[in-house]
């Protein structure tokens, strides 16, 4: 073999797999964000989203809880206005690039407020959009891309339970858990079978380790790849100075060769089968002796004395943030949280309620074991998560070290992207 061939076989074994050969099927997209919501990184990745839109096909985005904000969808259009500058340059590169009118079209709100202790509600004109483009005559899975509450999806699920087998769902979890508790409590109980990778921390090495030198550092990218480069560019130096776009790795994730294999190397991470959901019921006020694991569902039932006043409300404080309680048709009030991290945590309630309102407690959160890893759960057989193995952490952050290894790459694949906004293919 002669030695240039060598060369560049040793070059693409160390290539991920969206540059030594993406998957040969072009992948079916919607994306549910929390856009407007608690982070700015949401922008971030829609601009992504939007000069690889020439590789996908994107069928919907939706914007969805949470958030004070009430038509969010608002957000979307203007990123697509900013895309409709770019797009006459954008289309000499590609004619696969949608026109923006299509992608106005494929725009939809989905649920403002998360859903109450039943996990679902209201449909929305995000959650039909999500059945109406499952039963589309096309052979391919659905790609669902979540990038906060998941919600829109519970609703779909429990409106239309049938379209659960075309879904493939990749959901920016974490954070965003404890924002949606009760929608995710109602599909790990319903809907077990559904195929979804739950990324908790995963993510995290989109902007955390990996190389960060020079022009790769999270403020210095921005300055080098981004601004002037269109208006889809100059819009995302203005969203802010350094780059996080912590729902990007589950668009990157479909550009390796096989997506329905979450074992296998991505940008997007690996993962692992997934252990038992942890979910733990408090019927008295924990304490921070009391140890659960890190973005577990905890519920915390209380049994106040006493009548409740007319039209009775109650939230769980914790970190500053509040999450609404909720009472069930016995009288009791659930109080649902997934704590985003290893901590010790402390709250308490406020509340219309004399029987609950001032209440107390705290509890302790810890990683999840890497021997779960070697237990994967038999009633959520197409369940997946962030590998627990320590090899693959950066820092507490679990499997972020699958996504940061990739980094100058997928960043330097990106940057090439951006330039296509600027100006037209020579």
């Amino acid at each position: 073999m002669k030695p240039l061939s060598i060369l560049l076989l040793a070059v693409l074994a160390t290539l991920p797999p969206v540059l030594a050969g993406g998957a040969t099927e072009r992948p079916r997209v919607i994306v549910s964000s929390d856009i407007g919501g608690t982070d700015f990184d949401d922008f971030q990745s829609f601009v992504h989203l939007l000069v690889y839109a020439d590789s996908i096909d994107l069928e919907g985005m939706i914007a969805s809880p949470w958030g004070a904000a009430r038509n969010r969808k608002e957000n979307i259009l203007r990123i697509v206005d900013c895309y409709a500058k770019d797009f006459p340059n954008l289309r000499t590169y590609s004619d696969r690039y949608p026109a923006p009118d299509a992608l106005r079209a494929l725009t939809k709100q989905g649920g403002t407020d998360s859903a109450d202790l039943r996990g679902f509600g209201e449909r929305t004109e995000g959650s039909d959009w999500i059945i109406r483009c499952a039963h589309r005559d096309d052979p391919r899975p659905l790609w669902l891309l979540v990038w906060g509450g998941i919600d829109d999806l519970a609703q779909a699920l429990h409106d239309d339970p049938t379209i659960k087998a075309k879904l493939r769902v990749y959901w920016i979890g974490g954070p965003n858990k404890k924002w949606s508790t009760t929608a995710y409590d109602y599909i790990a109980r319903e809907h077990r079978d559904l195929w979804i990778i739950e990324a908790n921390s995963t993510y995290v090495g989109w902007f955390t380790g990996g190389n960060q030198a020079d022009d790769l550092d999270n403020t210095a990218f921005v300055t080098a790849h981004l601004k002037g480069r269109g208006a889809l560019g100059d819009y995302f130096a203005t969203i802010a100075p350094k780059i996080k776009m912590g729902d990007s790795p589950s668009l990157a994730y479909l550009f390796g060769p096989t997506p329905e294999n979450p074992a296998a190397d991505s940008w997007g991470g690996h993962f692992v089968r997934a252990w038992e959901r942890p979910r733990v019921t408090f019927e008295r006020p924990p304490t921070v002796a009391d140890v659960v694991e890190t973005y577990a569902i905890i519920d915390l039932i209380y049994r106040p004395a006493g009548p409740p006043p007319a039209g009775a409300k109650a939230a769980l404080v914790v970190d500053k943030q509040e999450f609404a309680g909720f009472a069930d048709a016995a009288g009791a009030w659930h109080f649902l949280f997934s704590p985003k991290l290893a901590a010790t945590w402390s709250y308490r309630i406020s509340s219309s309620h004399p029987g609950l309102d001032g209440r107390t407690g705290g509890f302790t959160s810890v990683n999840p074991a890497p021997g779960l890893a070697a237990q994967p759960s038999a009633r959520f057989p197409n369940w997946w998560t962030d590998d627990p193995d320590p090899r693959w952490s950066e820092g507490p952050n679990q499997g972020a070290l699958t996504v940061s290894r990739w980094r100058e790459q997928f960043l330097r694949d990106f940057a090439a992207h951006m330039l296509r906004c600027q100006a037209p293919r020579p």
